[in-house]
């Protein structure tokens, strides 16, 4: 997990690098009306996390194989209105919510990582699996909103 652990610090360190300089202009600017904005894109970030620390923190104590649950995100973005939110605490949010994610996983042994989950369709995976997803999820978003 050193691998994911050292990519998920450089990616907070770059986005964050990033969000803070950017303007509330260029984070609201929709390329369509259909597409979401770099606030919302953010904002689906956040929503990721929330989802995925629950996920990260109740497999530690729940029945294995750990059932995922999945979630709605074009509803969550639009519920969260993070278009008409202020970017600089949408950022504070992703960042904060990111930091606990790092410290949850550096807290990981073989033991919990390779206890298992279930997705919708009866595919088991483990909680390695879904650690190194998340950062790949945040890492392909996070490209898109810097560019």
């Amino acid at each position: 997990m050193t691998e994911t652990i050292n990519k998920l610090e450089q990616l907070l360190k770059k986005g964050s690098a990033y969000l803070v300089q950017s303007s509330e202009l260029e984070m609201s600017r929709k390329g369509a009306t259909e597409k979401w904005s770099k606030k919302e894109i953010l904002g689906h970030l956040i929503d990721s996390g929330i989802n995925n620390l629950q996920r990260f923190t109740e497999i530690q104590f729940e029945n294995k194989p750990y059932r995922i649950r999945g979630y709605n995100q074009d509803e969550l973005v639009k519920a969260n209105d993070y278009q008409n939110s202020d970017t600089k605490e949408i950022v504070e949010c992703w960042n904060a919510i990111n930091n606990r994610i790092l410290n949850l996983i550096t807290k990981q042994t073989e033991k919990t990582l390779n206890y298992k989950i279930e997705f919708e369709k009866n595919k088991v995976s483990d909680l390695r699996f879904l650690m190194n997803d998340y950062v790949t999820h945040l890492e392909h978003h996070l490209e898109q909103i810097m560019k």
